[in-house]
């Protein structure tokens, strides 16, 4: 059967799972088939553009439309209409994958936590770095004991996309669009990992800082106040008794896309950074130094899929794996993907961040088990 796919969503993320499903046919063959049927979007001429380039049949502005018309819905919009289109799409028992954060509030997770719970749907938060070849061999070193007791997690993610004061005024400046600032953006995706590799955040102290406080309209209409932060910074205690740290900007100059995490424990530890995507810096006690791991071999995660030893894969390619283990659970293969569940757990820390940030204190973190 011919999945028939739905985006609410048309930029930088729509055109990374366009890409990706166009992708899967040539890579991940066995991976149910799909057909991009419908691109949603305010725009008339814009969507119409997109679904050119994107290979998309048909196109609508009415996101209601297009639940009744897909089997599977890709939620790629601004947080704030990340709840209404989900859950309606989950009460028809349409698949979704929705971008993180899963929600513009609290509130609105766990409303989209519950339909999810009432559908016979896939339901799944897109956290893509889970697919990084590389993480997922830290993931097996962790797992299989070779770090001995976990101590330490820290991870940051910096980008300099708005450093310039005058770069744009974007949604996701703007508190009531994207409920959060980076602490949501790109925090939402080191808590996710820290989960993953480690364990559950159980309390954590934040504090959110704005350096720019207003930027140009896009409009060219004078200047718009930002009123999300632009960047964060937290420490963390984990379920297991291990401790943390992160960060997260997206004003740091010279920082393009370091989305870096570090894992110590007492007989070893690792190192990644984003921008070095293809290789693992591994340690151990017999070693006196961390060696450069380069994984691109056959026999390492996904690499049986792409090029011979020593050519790398890029970013866009995590998003492929993504699609490819999304497609596979809704195909009732058992596969690693990120639920709403864990989209919640994740939301949970980002609120209790912001929560003491406000409250000047340390904040427990509710558990979503």
């Amino acid at each position: 059967m011919t999945l028939r796919v739905g985006f609410i969503g048309y930029g930088f993320m729509g055109q990374a799972h366009a890409n990706a499903l166009a992708r899967l046919p040539m890579f991940f063959s066995e991976a149910p088939d799909t057909e991009r049927h419908v691109l949603c979007g305010r725009d008339e001429e814009r969507v119409a553009a997109a679904a050119d380039r994107f290979g998309f049949t048909h196109t609508t502005n009415d996101w209601e439309a297009l639940v009744d018309k897909v089997d599977v819905l890709y939620n790629l919009g601004p947080n704030d209409l990340h709840a209404e289109p989900t859950i309606a799409a989950l009460e028809n028992d349409v698949h979704v994958l929705c971008e993180k954060p899963l929600a513009g509030s609290l509130a609105e997770a766990e409303k989209m936590v519950e339909a999810a719970r009432d559908s016979d749907a896939v339901a799944a938060c897109a956290f893509n770095y889970r697919y990084v070849p590389a993480l997922r061999l830290a993931k097996e070193l962790i797992e299989s004991g070779e770090l001995g007791e976990i101590r330490h997690f820290r991870g940051r993610y910096l980008v300099d996309w708005q450093a310039d004061p005058e770069h744009p005024w974007t949604w996701r400046n703007d508190a009531d669009r994207a409920g959060y600032g980076q602490v949501g953006d790109v925090g939402s995706h080191t808590i996710d990992l820290a989960r993953w590799l480690v364990d559950d955040i159980v309390d954590i102290s934040g504090r959110l800082a704005t350096f720019v406080e207003e930027r140009p309209d896009p409009n060219g209409d004078g200047r718009r106040p930002v009123t999300t932060d632009d960047a964060y910074l937290a420490t963390a205690s984990f379920d297991s008794g291990a401790i943390g740290v992160f960060e997260g900007s997206s004003v740091a100059s010279g920082h393009k896309a370091t989305n870096a995490v570090e894992i110590i424990g007492s007989e070893g530890a690792i190192r990644f950074d984003l921008e070095r995507l293809n290789e693992l810096e591994v340690y151990d006690a017999d070693r006196r130094g961390y060696e450069r791991v380069l994984v691109t071999d056959e026999d390492d995660p996904y690499g049986d899929r792409w090029w011979p030893a020593g050519h790398a894969i890029g970013w866009e390619h995590t998003v492929v794996h993504e699609n490819y283990e999304f497609l596979r659970t809704i195909d009732g293969e058992r596969a690693d993907v990120p639920t709403f569940a864990d989209g919640l757990a994740v939301q949970r820390v980002v609120d209790a961040v912001t929560r003491s940030d406000e409250q000047r204190t340390h904040v427990a973190v509710e558990s979503t088990r």
